[in-house]
This record gives C-alpha cells, structure tokens and sequence, in this order.
C-alpha cells in the first residue's frame, strides 16, 4: 500500500531567510468504495487502514449490518487512487439494489446517497445505557491519543479518531478527513469483535452532524473532542442518548448532553 505521507520540496520564509528544504506531507487520493460492482461513492482519503475504512463506511452508511455480511474484500491501486471492492451476501445485497433505485446522483463526500434535506438531518441511531466514565480517565485517554498519531506527528495534517475502552486502552485511526478517520476506527472496531458500546469515541477534530451519526451506528454512548460541537450535532446526540463533550483541553472539558456517564471519582458540587 502507498505511503499515507512523502517528503515534498518546498521554499520556507524563516527569520528573513528564504531557506530550501523540504516537509512531511500528507497524501490524499481518490479512494472509490465498489458494491458489487457498482460505485457506491468515491472520498478523498488518506492511502491507509483502506479495508477498515471500507468496513466502516459500509457500516455507518447502513449498507451492512456487520462485517460478515462482506463475503470478500479487495484493494486495487490505480495510477489515480484506490478502489476497494467488496462482495456482499445476500441480504445487504438485496438492500442496496432497491436503494439505488432512489439515488438521483452521483455519491460524494460526507452524507453519501443523500437526496432530501429530511435525510440529511436524520435522527440518529438511539445508544444503549453504555458504562460511566470518570473525568481522569477520559484524559488519560486523550493523552493516550496524542502519543497515537504518526501521521499528524509527520504532516500536522491529519485527524484522528480513537476507541477509549474500559481498561483504558485505545484505538487508533487517521485520516486527512475527520470523518474518514472515523469510518476507518468503526471498521477496525467491528472487524476486531471489539463492542463499541462499552466505550467512548474521541476525535481530534470538531463535532459535526455526520461524526454524531456515525457514532451512534456504532452504538457508542461517549463522543468526545478537542473541539466545539455544531447546534444540530448537540441536539442529534441529545435525542440519540448520547454523551457528547467538547472543548476536551489539558484543564478540562465541556458536557453538552445526557452529563450522567461522566462520574466523578467524588461528588462536587456544581459550580453555575
């Protein structure tokens, strides 16, 4: 598989000097998710973890219920990106014929086969009661991420996103595209049996509608990011029973909906 970062030759402007050099940078290629035969959608990606991401955008667009619904998987590079096709059983099969018979469009980036406003902004997948978290915890997890990422180390160029687990392990995805880095985390997960209901997401990115969906396909019950949320991602997370924290910084975080799975190690009161 290609290398997700190559060196690059570039001019820098530093202390009055024009210096020759060069800098780390990310690759993004075209990457086309195949169904069958048929194009379902192709997404600027990083040229890494591709069947992970395959798995995981095939999850998270309700294509397949589980990994075991793809009777085989196959990565080709061309001279213009990657195609990774998949082969489904039956019953996805069957789905996603009559679903194309609605598609007006070729698919894009982000909500992928999306032909109304009402699809765009559907409710997400409800969670179920998941298991509490304590705030250290969650740093440590968001510390444990930071030290994860070596292709944002390489290209400061990348997002990642990670699965915080209840013995405090975590895993790790990126990608150049937040949502991407997503996917390709859900793939992981599901490809490894891991139940991702038993912890919580964290992004290094901002909280958008599509990361809020996505999670909640995955059925995990804790999103959480160094970044603010949107209105809408606050109130789809609220309706799904998610528990959605932002602005996770060294001295802190925010909790905008369903607070009862952050547990303090000890009661504080609340301070307005």
């Amino acid at each position: 598989m290609s290398q997700p970062a190559k060196p690059l030759h570039r001019l820098a402007w530093r202390d009055g000097v024009m210096r020759d050099g060069t800098r780390v940078v990310a690759d993004e290629v075209p990457v086309a998710i195949v169904h069958d035969g048929t194009t379902y959608a192709v997404m600027m990606a990083s040229p890494a973890d591709l069947a992970d991401f395959a798995i995981g955008f095939s999850l998270t667009e309700g294509i397949i219920e589980t990994p075991k619904e793809v009777d085989d998987l196959e990565l080709v590079e061309t001279d213009l990106g990657w195609v990774v096709r998949l082969w489904l059983s039956e019953r996805p099969r069957s789905a996603l014929t009559t679903r194309r018979r609605h598609l007006t469009g070729p698919a894009g980036c982000g909500l992928c086969g999306v032909e109304s406003l009402s699809e765009a902004v559907k409710p997400a997948k409800p969670v179920g009661p998941g298991r509490p978290l304590a705030p250290l915890a969650l740093a440590q997890g968001f510390d444990a991420l930071a030290a994860r990422q070596p292709l944002g180390d390489l290209t400061r160029a990348a997002h990642a996103a990670a699965f915080l687990a209840p013995d405090g392990s975590v895993m790790v995805r990126e990608d150049v595209g937040r949502h991407n880095a997503l996917d390709k985390l859900i793939g992981a997960l599901a490809r490894a049996e891991i139940d991702a209901t038993q912890g919580a997401i964290l992004m290094t990115s901002r909280v958008s509608v599509e990361l809020v969906q996505k999670a909640a396909m995955a059925g995990a019950p804790i999103l959480a990011a160094i970044s603010a949320p949107s209105t809408l991602a606050v109130k789809l997370a609220d309706d799904a029973g998610i528990t959605l924290v932002a602005v996770a910084r060294a001295d802190g975080f925010e909790v905008f909906s369903h607070p009862h799975r952050i547990q303090p190690e000890q009661e504080h009161a609340r301070v307005a």
